[in-house]
C-alpha cells in the first residue's frame, strides 16, 4: 500500500535536512517538503508531532520520525515496510 502522505519539515540551512531530501530523492519517494523557517503553523506543527523545535522531522501517514540522520531514515522505512512497497533505488 502507497502512504496517502509524506512530509519533510526542513530548515533550509539545515545539513541533516538536505540528507534526508536526498535520501528520498535518490528512492523515488514522493514527499511534500515543509520549510518551518518561514511558517509558524508548520513549525508549531512540527513541534506538536515531534515534541522538539529540531528539523528534519518526517511524517509518513502520521508515523513521525524527529531529528534524524540517513541511517535513522532507512531503519524507519524499513519499519513502515509491512505497509507500503519499497522505494525504488
Amino acid at each position: 500500500m502507497k502512504p496517502k502522505r509524506i512530509r519533510l519539515f526542513v530548515k533550509p540551512y539545515c545539513p541533516w535536512c538536505h540528507r534526508a531530501t536526498r535520501w528520498l530523492n535518490e528512492r523515488g519517494v514522493e514527499f511534500e517538503t515543509v520549510d518551518v523557517t518561514g511558517d509558524e503553523t508548520a513549525f508549531d506543527e512540527m513541534i506538536r508531532l515531534s515534541g522538539q523545535e529540531l528539523a528534519p522531522v518526517i511524517d509518513v501517514d502520521g508515523k513521525v520520525l524527529a531529528d534524524f540522520g540517513p541511517e535513522q531514515l532507512a531503519e524507519f522505512w524499513e519499519e513502515l515496510q509491512p505497509q507500503m512497497p519499497a522505494p525504488m533505488r
